[in-house]
């Protein structure tokens, strides 16, 4: 029975990252367009077009590949794996062994490293403008994640979530500007990753600025709704493990009956439905970047979390 109980706990917080992912780009879409005066499209607009797109036919060049073919079904899998692992609602369910913070960013790069080379593979001018793209943000965001990862490992003492979670919660942490750094480039790395204005425009096809889109603009069909969910889902695991690493008050760690699951799954769904809100209100206040302006934007994350590493290697001589 208690293996039961822990399958369900574990099956419920996969299918709660993959059923309100398109409702989280539902609400920054929603608040972006209010923002503008605009009416916007409804909440629930995404799992239309989701649902919408896997009924079309998918239509594709004679010279696509089976890596074409295959890669949004890889990089939903990959994507939808790292969002399932990371802790929502509660510590030290049945996979939490597995959520390591090495692992997701592995599992990213995977996807990431999957779709430039399907953009490239058709051979159009877009897909190689942004799979080169692509892989620029890569090269600059990933030292900076991996110099994230590496400082709050040193504070937690392990790169396991559920670990790092339950220290920051019940762990003597205190107020560290060593934290409140590594926040701040985790937040750069998150806009970039998820192609986000200053680095990208979601809601744009111009080839000037297109990165995510240039890839992707080949796509059709259940092919495309497994990208576009794909996208969703990495917001929502971006959002999430802000969550769980620097916001986890709330999170259920010792007790898991129905009510401490209720509650923590309660402040999870509002934490990020705030942090839904707040994105779409950064968006609007700054401009979008050009490309050669990315390493000075990824860059000044960088030197944020190493001058994090440093200030934590300090305070801890003393």
């Amino acid at each position: 029975m208690a293996m039961i109980y822990d399958l369900v706990a574990q099956g419920l917080q996969m299918i709660l990252v993959l059923a309100v992912a398109p409702f989280i780009l539902g609400v920054t879409r929603k608040v972006k367009a209010r923002l503008l005066r605009r009416i916007g499209p409804p909440l629930l607009q995404p799992y239309r077009d989701i649902w919408k797109l896997m009924h079309k036919e998918a239509v594709m060049a004679h010279d696509a590949s089976w890596l074409y073919r295959g890669t949004p079904y890889l990089l939903f899998a990959t994507t939808w794996v790292a969002a399932a692992l990371i802790p929502t609602y509660s510590t030290g369910l049945l996979f939490s062994w597995s959520a390591d913070l090495i692992a997701i960013v592995a599992l990213l790069a995977t996807g990431r490293f999957a779709l430039a080379l399907a953009g490239m593979d058709v051979g159009t001018a877009f897909g190689g403008i942004g799979s080169s793209r692509e892989m620029l943000i890569a090269s600059l965001a990933e030292p900076a994640m991996l110099l994230v990862v590496f400082t709050v490992s040193l504070v937690a003492g392990t790169t396991q979530l559920s670990a790092i979670a339950e220290h920051m919660i019940h762990g003597s942490v205190g107020l560290r500007v060593s934290l409140g750094l590594v926040l701040f480039s985790f937040i750069f790395v998150a806009i970039a990753e998820n192609a986000r204005i200053p680095i990208d425009n979601p809601a744009t096809h111009l080839e000037l600025t297109m990165v995510h889109e240039a890839m992707v603009l080949e796509y059709s069909g259940r092919h495309l709704a497994m990208i576009e969910a794909a996208a969703a889902l990495k917001l929502t695991l971006y959002f999430s493990l802000l969550v769980c690493l620097f916001l986890p008050f709330g999170m259920a760690t010792g007790d898991k009956s129905p009510l401490a699951f209720a509650i923590g799954l309660a402040f999870y769904l509002s934490k990020i439905m705030l942090l839904a809100v707040l994105l779409p209100i950064a968006e609007t206040a700054v401009a979008k970047m050009r490309v050669f302006r990315y390493p000075v934007f990824l860059g000044g994350a960088f030197a944020t979390a190493a001058l994090a590493v440093f200030l934590l290697f300090v305070s801890q001589g003393f």
